[in-house]
């Protein structure tokens, strides 16, 4: 994630009451390779069915997923580990009929925190002031537009966006932090600003664009991705939107790690801030270094957009094994810069801070997961040059 209004203004909303302050001379150590952040996936059901899902959802529960009783022990054991945060998501994971119990082994814990990521539609009051007493300190609820029409198109059910309404508004009723996340696509990349002010009315506390990517049904919609000019523009938007806001809403870049770089050239008055943000991106982390994803299965994924790879299995071996460092499943993503090997990214002096940007989008363009992110727009030995750093070096 870049965390743009951390970087650009020095401020921080959810971010600081979850990991504390940190920013360019203090990067934030919440997180590391034993006890990385998890995204659990705790069901495939969903209720909605959206045009973009990396998991594939489905409107009915598959029987190989984690017994309750397996994944009530997956949450004692992230608790005896520390992880720090758990975001629970899905699918829709409020669809599990088992939800609070599987939940009850890390409610209230100081260690791991509790997320959730969600569509929103089930979030009644009765479910918000109940996540609230479970000590979750943040729902991310998705939302792709502030024209329910569209909305509701891209998230395959009529009426979603109102739904998605109601449980925003039961959320921070409750007293809960509430974030959106938005799909970014080429079709609605311009309405950012637009998004973001109905954000900020609505008391909304963070904003997290997701930049499309070409995992799971979002293969298909491949043609919906943005071009280079929109996300050099969304860029250049952003930093005087997050300064703008700062003071009630942070603004966050997902899957657009490239994003960072050009944020952090643009923004830097002198070459040593520069080294700063880039020191403070680096410990933000990547896909299977400073975050994990686990799968409806047991099955533990470097994240939820590089889910070819599996580094284990929570029911054939504990999960401190699995994030075991020599793991060799996982060593390629803790030292990424080693293998990716697309004729930009093998030779960008940011390539462990970005991490290639996504693999997924690489391996649907170039058919090689190590390959190019066909989306990155920048130019990486130029903005080497330019702050004095040696275009052979990894930064």
């Amino acid at each position: 994630m870049i965390p743009v209004t951390v970087m650009v203004a020095g401020k921080g909303t959810v971010s600081t009451r979850i990991k504390g302050h940190y920013g360019p001379r203090r990067p934030s150590k919440f997180s590391d390779v034993l006890r990385p952040i998890v995204f659990w996936n705790i069901t495939y059901q969903c209720n909605l069915k959206c045009a973009h899902c990396y998991i594939n959802a489905l409107q009915n529960k598959l029987p190989k997923e984690l017994s309750t009783e397996e994944a009530r022990r997956l949450s004692q054991e992230m608790v005896e580990i520390g992880i720090p945060l758990v975001v629970v998501t899905g699918g829709e994971p409020l669809v599990r009929d088992d939800f609070w119990d599987i939940m009850e082994p890390m409610a209230n814990k100081q260690r791991p925190r509790l997320s959730l990521s969600t569509n929103g539609t089930l979030i009644t009051r009765d479910v918000a002031e109940k996540l609230a007493s479970y000590g979750f300190v943040y729902v991310g609820i998705s939302i792709d537009s502030v024209k329910p029409g569209w909305h509701d198109k891209f998230r395959g059910v009529e009426g979603a966006f109102e739904a998605t309404l109601r449980g925003i508004k039961n959320s921070i009723d409750a007293g809960i932090d509430v974030g959106i996340r938005t799909t970014i696509t080429r079709y609605n990349v311009k309405e950012v600003p637009e998004i973001l002010r109905w954000s900020y009315d609505m008391g909304i506390k963070r904003i997290s664009l997701y930049i499309l990517d070409t995992v799971g049904r979002g293969t298909g919609i491949k043609d919906w991705l943005p071009t280079h000019d929109q996300l050099k523009w969304l860029a250049d938007v952003l930093i005087d939107e997050a300064r703008k806001y700062a003071d009630a809403m942070e603004i966050l870049i997902v899957r657009g790690q490239f994003m960072g770089i050009y944020i952090a050239d643009k923004i830097s008055r002198t070459n040593e801030e520069f080294i700063d943000y880039i020191k403070m991106l680096d410990a933000q982390g990547n896909c299977g270094r400073k975050s994990v994803s686990i799968y409806p299965d047991g099955s533990v994924k470097p994240c939820q957009f590089v889910d070819w790879v599996s580094l284990g299995n929570v029911r054939e071996k504990p999960l401190r094994e699995i994030l075991n460092p020599e793991n060799p499943e996982l060593k390629p993503f803790l030292e990424i810069e080693r293998h990716l090997r697309g004729p930009r990214c093998s030779k960008c002096p940011f390539r462990r801070i970005c991490g290639g940007g996504s693999r997924g989008r690489a391996l649907e363009f170039y058919g090689d997961e190590w390959g190019d992110d066909p989306l990155c727009f920048i130019d990486p030995i130029e903005i080497a040059k330019k702050r004095g750093i040696d275009p052979a070096a990894i930064v």
